[in-house]
Formats: structure tokens, sequence, C-alpha cells
């Protein structure tokens, strides 16, 4: 039997029927449905993205069926466990519109959040070397983020479990 795991989509909307659709481009692991296995963190993004869209943060919480997807993609699945150079490469490839996550369909790794993307954009805007940029970053403890890119993973393999509504602090 698989091993099936809770995680957690933060915003301001209940979403019940995830999909791919209603992504942006250009982010950490290209577009696809962000979900997280961390719940403050994602208590932390429902909480900014509702200053940002005026809305009530939500934290929607599925059950991912996470073992059994791996099984099933071989190679289209791509694992980041730390901060290191093949995922500072992945992620600024993807910012600057390569597409690199196009050669995967689940996507785990580090979210290059608060404290990592300023590192990032300095090294984008030229201020830092990449040399650097690791060594900024060596230290750093990963937050967790996982990015389905194909739809029809979402639907067989992420169940919608509940939603909570976060009271501001």
């Amino acid at each position: 039997m698989s091993a099936i795991i809770e995680v957690y989509h933060a915003g301001v909307d209940i979403i019940p029927k995830p999909d791919i659709y209603h992504s942006r481009p250009q982010l950490d692991f290209g577009p696809g449905f962000y979900i997280s296995d961390i719940y403050e963190q994602a208590v932390n993004w429902a909480l900014r993205r509702a200053v940002v869209l005026n809305g009530q943060p939500i934290i929607n919480k599925y059950l991912l069926k996470r073992d059994e997807l791996l099984a099933n993609l071989d190679d289209k699945a791509k694992i980041f466990p730390e901060y290191d150079e093949e995922w500072f490469d992945f992620v600024v490839g993807n910012r600057l519109g390569q597409e690199n996550w196009r050669l995967f369909h689940y996507i785990e790794g580090g979210v290059a959040d608060d404290r990592v993307i300023v590192t990032i954009d300095q090294y984008m805007n030229g201020f830092y070397t990449k040399d650097y940029a690791l060594e900024s970053l060596k230290y750093l403890k990963p937050n967790n983020q996982i990015c389905l890119s194909k739809q029809d993973l979402i639907d067989e393999y992420l169940e919608f479990n509940d939603s909570i509504i976060i009271d501001r602090l």
C-alpha cells in the first residue's frame, strides 16, 4: 500500500478541484499546482497572499498519494533535497523563462522564499556571482514545495480533504 501524505495549498480561495490552468509562468518550478507538506509554511504564505489580494487566508488540505505517484513517473519526477547548484540553475532558468520545468511532471524542493529570493535576484541582476550566491544559500534549511504540472496527476493522486480559514493575527 502506498504512503499517503497530507499537503497544503495556501491562498484566498477554497479549491476542492485543483487545476493547473490558474497557474502563473516563470515560478520556481514552472507553472502548475503548488502544495507543501509543511503546514506552517502554508499558513505564512496564505497570510501573505491575503494581504496582496485583500482576501481571507485559506489553507486547502489534500491527501497526496506521493509514493504511488512517484513510482509511476519514472524519470518525470525531480526532487531537490537542498539549495545546491542544480536547484539554483533550475529555479533561475525557470524565472528567466527557459522552461526547465517541461522535463518533469512532479518537482519537489526548496522554495525561493523571502530568505532566498533576494540572493537569486541579486544574481539575476548581476550583483552576485553564482559562487557567491550559492555560498550565501548553503547554510539555509530549505522549506518545501511540490509542483504538479500535469492535470491528470492532480486528478488521480491528489484528493481534497478540507479547508481551513486562518485568522489574521
